[in-house]
């Protein structure tokens, strides 16, 4: 059997107050506790984090500096295993330093003789093909790599890792729950008050072609109908200041009608990030996470595509993108979302199934790590 509390390293892109992230880890850390339970194990995780002391409150659970090797190395020869995962970290497109980095987390770990897991990952983009042999050599050593859709197996498969060994699993997120106690609004029940339309908007387009577009297309749907807009920032402060932008974009709304405004302040929390989605009653988002919360609590969602990630999730559901970053229409946009305003029962009813199956599917990573200690133990 394996020890009564076996300690868990788990590296990712935690602490950095980016919510799509903490969500990420929220579930993993959730996903595991369940699974261990359920073994007759208590785990005991050890997150590499950018602001331990914030990590160590917010989920209380041991955390070290991700940055601080000696820190790093010894929380890996005192635990049992090393989780990388989830969310894009084996990708060049915003640095060329972070497929090193989150190799060498992991090659630090199989040097210290301690398996390996790959958890629930988006690959790529990998522009740098030199890249491709280092990432093989290091995933064909794990003991466990599941990725979050075809098209990174696909990838993996074109590096040389081992296709089969790879396992295709959603996002973790999909198996977030509500903060205990805390009750979903609009999305789950009618109100005489205006729809809630979530908004999450962030920088990509070195002109901000799609942040004018979804202005357009906000200021068109609410000259149309009565509806509250509510900017929910997922990357703090940068979301913050991209919708601001969207703001000034939009103008005074009260000359059209009664619609509102609103901004979600400051949230860190996935959870709560989660339970103001759920209010909603249609997401607009980028933010590959906003989408992904949207779609576990049965919100009609319309994705904008700026990386091949959003298309992967939206397929997995039967959507498709209402625009990309540098082609999306404010006009369409707008169609769109009063299309779903008015048929979000049909919506929902039509996506149920493969929403509950994605969410069971979620938790599949957590219980594989679980039995696999539970064999070595």
């Amino acid at each position: 059997m394996v020890s009564p509390a076996p300690k868990i390293v788990i590296s990712g892109y935690y602490g950095f107050r980016n919510s799509g992230d903490e969500a990420v880890l929220k579930s993993i850390l959730t996903a595991l506790d369940e699974a261990g339970k359920q073994a007759g194990i208590t785990v005991e995780p050890i997150v590499l984090s950018s602001d331990p002391a914030w990590t160590m409150n917010m989920y209380g659970v041991r955390a070290v500096n991700r940055m601080r090797l000696k820190e790093v190395r010894a929380a890996i020869r005192e635990s049992t295993g090393v989780i990388s995962g989830g969310g894009s970290l084996l990708q060049d497109a915003t640095s060329p330093k972070s497929i090193p980095y989150y190799l060498a987390i992991l090659k630090l770990a199989q040097w210290a003789g301690k398996p390996t897991f790959v958890y629930a990952q988006g690959i790529g983009p990998v522009q740098r093909r030199w890249f491709y042999p280092l990432i093989k050599s290091v995933f064909n050593r794990c003991a466990y790599i599941s990725v979050r859709d075809e098209q990174s197996a696909d990838l993996l498969a074109t590096m040389g890792v081992h296709r089969s060994s790879v396992q295709v699993v959603p996002d973790p997120v999909m198996g977030l729950p509500l903060p205990p106690h805390a009750e979903s609004g609009a999305a789950d029940m009618p109100s005489a008050k205006p729809p809630v339309v979530g908004i999450s908007v962030r920088y990509w387009d070195k002109e901000k072609r799609e942040l004018g577009a979804i202005a357009d297309g906000l200021r068109k749907l609410s000259a149309e109908r009565t509806v509250h807009l509510r900017f929910l920032p997922f990357h703090l402060p940068d979301d913050v200041e991209a919708s601001r932008y969207v703001l000034e974009q939009l103008g005074d709304l009260s000359t059209s009608g009664s619609s509102r405004i609103s901004m979600a302040q400051e949230i860190t929390d996935p959870q709560q990030m989660l339970l103001e989605v759920s209010r909603c009653d249609l997401m607009i988002g980028m933010r590959l996470h906003s989408l992904i919360y949207a779609a576990s609590r049965e919100v009609p969602l319309i994705g904008i595509s700026y990386d091949p990630k959003i298309n992967h999730f939206l397929s997995r559901i039967g959507s498709t993108p209402v625009g990309s970053s540098d082609t999306l229409s404010g006009d369409k946009l707008a169609t769109e979302a009063a299309t779903l305003l008015d048929n979000r029962e049909a919506w929902r009813s039509s996506r149920a199934a493969a929403i509950q199956a994605l969410r069971q599917e979620a938790r599949l990573p957590a219980r594989q790590i679980i039995e696999y200690l539970s064999r070595k133990g």
